[in-house]
């Protein structure tokens, strides 16, 4: 919206031991299960109003190609090491048990639910032998442990390199302290860290074709899917060379969006693949075919969100599904929560009441209720936008603060304060309001007071025109019904659609197209800055926007997932 040239890419994350056991439980192959995910996580996604270029997923024949030639690349730069550890295998089945199979207590800070490949608790990154009283989480038992060979990223060796990277960041001023702090605080105990799984589900091992039972670990290949989908988009927009824009050029700027659990895979992890690909370690090397790549500008990291003060966990029912979510309540009534009190910057708590109070009392009764009382009264008075009169000093003022307003929130969105950003656009909501009531429209009936009540309401036009606008990166849906309500096409906020495409390079096991759902558009977004509004344009009478939700649905919605 402010003339950047900006690629957006994302995709569902298909491989790893989640995917395996839960096909498993199910009787069906793990392809099966991740075909199904994808297609609910994109419709949940589109629904919500999400505007990717593309958002892919992480078992096309594309990405495998380029997760393994950027491995190639990092192996015979130097930075991948065979070694000799021990793997866990089920005493029971003598099936391989997955890192984050396995639970017991973290020995650094002592929590009793760490993982086997990290303890949430305190970030660090384990290994499984490194638990205290380690059990499998699928059947309760202890794991046996024997050896088996894997490649290791040479994090020792890109230490230097990763000091340096992070040192400068922390310079720019721009990452969130908590995102910078707990990314230096892994140097200080870095280590090697397997890239290789004892699983029959991932991407295989480049010259170890002939152990197929050796994959390439799911956070090896999971975060290549951002350069991944980027030369997928590109080849599927008619010019493949295209996503090297964004890559390739020192210039260009790149943001992570995260929640803290995934911080040290794109704070360490992720740049220290790139530094590997492209020879930046103390062993040198050189780039491969993607050309010298670019490290990330800065990794936003959210902290938390619980719900009714619990940890999200959907094995154990403490869960919202999207889909179920927007059954009963409007996109943008979510999306609002979330972008106004979510975890920006500490953790937050999500609960039934606060999510009723904030949709009646700020959507409702603060936006829609500026929304319906404009358009109501330029009906009702005019039946189009008025032509206005002489400006008085309260008119301009009220112009003055939204065409600021268009500085303001650009600042705080751009540099990721989504929460400041949008609490600024409500904050002009309420001075537009307070215009309302310091001018008192409704009272001014008197044909000698038309000209007056003309100027009044093209100046209100004008403010939700510039208030929407303001809004619609946040509340894309309502921006487009408020555009609609306002004279316009109902398509201020260009929404993303869902396209079946067929795999670039591979095809199913009977040659037939193998095809899959993607998240795509042609958006034409509005310029950030005041659309004057144009006299004469049909104003009709208009329908509420938001739906104000019966406070009944608190104590509903405590006892639908208290019976989860």
């Amino acid at each position: 919206m402010q003339g950047h040239d900006v690629l957006m890419v994302s995709g569902t994350d298909e491989h790893g031991t989640p995917i395996l056991v839960a096909a498993d439980g199910k009787g069906i192959t793990p392809r099966q299960l991740a075909d199904e995910n994808n297609r609910l996580i994109v419709e949940d996604l589109v629904q919500l109003g999400l505007s990717y270029d593309l958002f892919t997923r992480t078992t096309t024949g594309n990405h495998y190609q380029v997760v393994q030639a950027m491995f190639e690349v990092v192996r015979d730069n130097g930075y991948m090491l065979v070694q000799t550890t021990h793997g866990a295998i089920s005493p029971s089945t003598g099936r391989t048990l997955p890192d984050r199979y396995i639970e017991g207590t973290c020995p650094i800070c002592g929590d009793p639910g760490a993982r086997g490949d990290q303890c949430d608790s305190c970030g660090n990154q384990l290994d499984p032998t490194d638990l205290i009283n380690p059990v499998s989480r699928i059947n309760g038992e202890t794991p046996k442990f024997i050896e088996t060979d894997h490649y290791f990223l040479d994090l020792p060796g890109l230490a230097g390199a990763l000091s340096a990277w992070l040192d400068d960041r922390e310079k720019s001023g721009t990452w969130r302290p908590n995102v910078i702090k707990f990314s230096q605080n892994f140097l200080e105990d870095i280590r090697p860290r397997a890239m290789t799984r004892d699983i029959d589900w991932g991407i295989p091992v480049p010259g170890w074709e002939d152990q197929p039972s050796k994959r390439l670990y799911v956070w090896f290949d999971a975060v290549v899917g951002y350069l991944s989908a980027s030369i997928e988009w590109a080849r599927r927009s008619g010019d493949p060379e295209a996503w090297r824009k964004w890559w390739n050029d020192p210039e260009a700027l790149s943001y992570y969006f995260m929640g803290k659990d995934n911080i040290v895979f794109h704070s360490q992890i992720w740049p220290a693949e790139i530094l590997g690909y492209n020879g930046g370690g103390d062993k040198g090397g050189e780039p491969g075919p993607f050309g010298q790549l670019n490290l990330p500008t800065e990794v936003v990291s959210s902290e938390f969100l619980t719900m009714e003060g619990r940890k999200f966990a959907s094995s154990r029912g403490i869960v919202i599904y999207v889909r179920d979510m927007l059954s009963r309540y409007q996109a943008d009534a979510l999306r609002y929560f979330i972008s106004a009190a979510g975890p920006e910057s500490s953790d937050a708590d999500f609960t039934w009441a606060e999510f009723v109070r904030r949709t009646n009392s700020e959507l409702v009764a603060g936006w829609g209720n500026l929304v319906n009382r404009a358009a109501s009264m330029i009906n009702k008075r005019f039946g189009e936008i008025p032509q206005p009169g002489q400006l008085e000093e309260i008119d301009q003022a009220l112009l003055n603060q939204l065409a600021d307003g268009f500085a303001e929130v650009g600042q705080l969105i751009g540099t990721h304060r989504q929460k400041a950003a949008i609490a600024a656009v409500m904050r002009l909501v309420g001075e537009a309001n307070k215009y309302v009531a310091d001018t008192e429209p409704f009272k001014l009936k008197d044909p000698s007071q038309e000209e007056r009540l003309a100027t009044i309401l093209w100046t209100l036009a004008q403010a939700v025109s510039d208030l929407n606008t303001m809004m619609s990166p946040f509340l894309p849906h309502s921006a487009n019904a408020i555009d609609l309500v306002m004279g316009g096409t109902g398509e201020l906020a260009p929404m993303p659609s869902i396209v079946e495409v067929e795999d670039l390079d591979v095809t199913n096991e009977d040659g037939s197209p193998h095809c899959y759902p993607i998240i795509t558009g042609d958006y034409k977004f509005p310029k950030w800055e005041r659309c004057d509004v144009v006299v004469g344009t049909k104003i009709e009478k208009p329908k509420p926007v938001f739906v104000k939700l019966d406070e009944a649905i608190i104590e509903e919605e405590l006892e639908r997932y208290a019976n989860i």
